[in-house]
C-alpha cells in the first residue's frame, strides 16, 4: 500500500450535523476522506449531500443504491420471522447497518483506505452493528470512532458544540440548538435521536 493510501479514510456520511463535523475533523487531522452514502430508501437529496461533502473537503463522495439488497436480504427475512425489539420496535436502523457496512468496506477497499469511520455515539448499539460488520468483512481494517476518541469528544462534547463548530467552519446544517435531533430513515422505518 502506498503512502497516500495510508492516510485515506472512508467515512459513513449522512450529510447531517455529526458526520459533516466528523468529516471536517478528519480533514483537520490530515486524513484524505472518501465519504460513503447508502441509499436505503431515505428521503435524501444525495446530489446536495455529495456536493456538501466535497465542499467541506472530501476527496469524493460515493453514493450507492442498496435498496434492493436491503429489502431482499434484510427487511423481508425480518418480516417473515416477525423480528421486533421488545415486541414493538421495528428494527429498521439495526437491519440497515450490515448492508451499509458491507458496501462501505467495498468502497474502502477500492479506494485503498486504511480505515473506516462513522458517526455513531460511543454508548449505543449502532457502533457495535457497524464495527462487527466491518471487522467480519475485513479484520485488519482500522476503525476511527470519533465519539470514543477523547480528542474529539473533549473538544466537541455534544450537539451544541457541534453546532458551534459547524458555524465556525462554515458547514451548513439543518439542526439548531432549539431543534437538535436527528432522524434515521430507511425503507423499514424512521427513528429519531437528539439531545445535548
Amino acid at each position: 500500500m502506498g503512502e497516500s493510501n495510508k492516510k485515506s479514510v472512508c467515512l459513513a456520511y449522512s450529510g447531517g450535523l455529526d458526520t459533516s463535523c466528523i468529516l471536517a475533523w478528519l480533514l483537520e487531522k490530515g486524513y484524505e476522506v472518501i465519504c460513503f452514502m447508502a441509499d436505503v430508501g431515505q428521503e435524501e437529496d444525495f446530489d446536495a449531500a455529495k456536493a456538501k461533502a466535497e465542499k467541506i473537503g472530501a476527496k469524493k463522495c460515493v453514493v450507492e443504491d442498496l435498496r434492493e439488497q436491503f429489502v431482499t436480504e434484510f427487511i423481508t427475512p425480518a418480516i417473515q420471522c416477525n423480528a421486533l425489539y421488545e415486541s414493538k420496535y421495528l428494527l429498521g436502523t439495526a437491519l440497515a447497518r450490515p448492508v451499509i457496512a458491507r458496501a462501505m468496506i467495498e468502497v474502502a477497499r477500492t479506494e485503498g483506505c486504511f480505515a473506516v469511520s462513522h458517526g455513531c455515539t460511543g454508548k449505543g448499539n449502532d457502533q457495535v452493528r457497524f464495527e462487527l460488520a466491518f471487522y467480519a468483512l475485513q479484520p485488519d481494517i482500522v476503525v476511527i470512532a470519533p465519539w470514543r476518541d477523547p480528542e474529539f469528544y473533549d473538544r466537541l462534547p455534544g450537539r451544541d458544540a457541534l453546532l458551534d463548530y459547524a458555524a465556525k467552519k462554515g458547514i451548513p446544517v439543518s439542526s439548531t440548538k432549539a431543534k437538535p435531533w436527528s432522524m434515521d430513515e430507511n425503507l423499514a422505518h424512521c427513528s429519531y435521536e437528539g439531545g445535548s
